[in-house]
């Protein structure tokens, strides 16, 4: 069964707010919270990156490459991390 993007949202939203203050985490987290069956999880991490840039472009996440903060608009190539913003 795919993932939609509601329950990647609702699950990253999730363990942001579960997640300790300045503390980052995988984007790969969030599929993998909602499926341990990989051939389901991977195929969703294009999706997952796009969800985490929508929840940036409304302040409600942060996401970091090498430790610094990333505008949700500019190329990230390579790995990424995730937190909630030290404001929510």
């Amino acid at each position: 069964m795919p993932l939609n993007r509601p329950d990647l949202r609702k699950a990253m939203l999730e363990i942001a707010k579960n997640s300790r203050p300045n503390t980052t985490f995988c984007p790969s987290e969030v599929p993998r919270s909602l499926s341990d069956d990989e051939s389901v999880w991977r195929p969703q991490m294009e999706a997952t990156r796009e969800v985490a840039r929508e929840l940036a472009r409304q302040g409600k996440l942060e996401i970091l490459q090498k430790g610094v903060v990333k505008s949700p608009d500019e190329e990230l190539r390579g790995p990424i991390r995730l937190r909630r913003p030290p404001s929510a």
